[in-house]
């Protein structure tokens, strides 16, 4: 993907809020939607769709993730979002926490469905490719990236 190499990696950091409760609850994927200031400060460089990177909670391991950046059109949601998925098993929600992230790399434009269970099978896909994505070297190196080790005080972003 030529046309992100400008752009990416992209790295940023914010409140982990509320989202509108499906990542969980209707499709058993639990995302960390990050706060709208993060949202409204990604580059327009950086088009819609369904990222890979690394992401850490309150400085804490740093996971592989695969993220959705944009308006959901299965749902046809009126405010854009940043909802990372950490490729990692919580035991407990972390709201308020600050995650950290870099976005390494595209996996596909955003787009509709016709039902959950499309919806729900495209982001197991994502999940698969953001594995193997992050396992190469060129990607990998980003999770010893000095912007995990700093330390910032809670609710801010960068």
């Amino acid at each position: 993907m030529n046309v992100f190499k400008n752009v990416l990696p992209y790295f940023c950091r914010g409140t982990v809020v509320h989202g509108f409760g499906r990542g969980s609850k209707e499709l058993g994927i639990p995302t960390a939607n990050l706060a709208k200031d993060v949202v409204e400060h990604i580059p327009q460089d950086i088009p819609t769709g369904i990222y890979y990177g690394w992401a850490s909670v309150d400085g804490g391991e740093v996971h592989k993730m695969v993220m959705s950046l944009g308006w959901n059109p299965f749902y046809k949601d009126k405010t854009k979002s940043m909802e990372p998925h950490l490729i990692h098993h919580f035991k407990e929600d972390f709201y308020g926490a600050t995650l950290s992230v870099c976005i390494v790399g595209y996996i596909r434009p955003e787009m509709s469905f016709n039902s959950v269970d499309e919806l729900i099978a495209a982001i197991q896909s994502d999940i698969e490719v953001a594995k193997q994505q992050l396992d190469k070297p060129e990607n990998r190196m980003y999770r010893d990236d000095n912007f995990f080790q700093e330390v910032l005080p809670k609710n801010s972003s960068l």
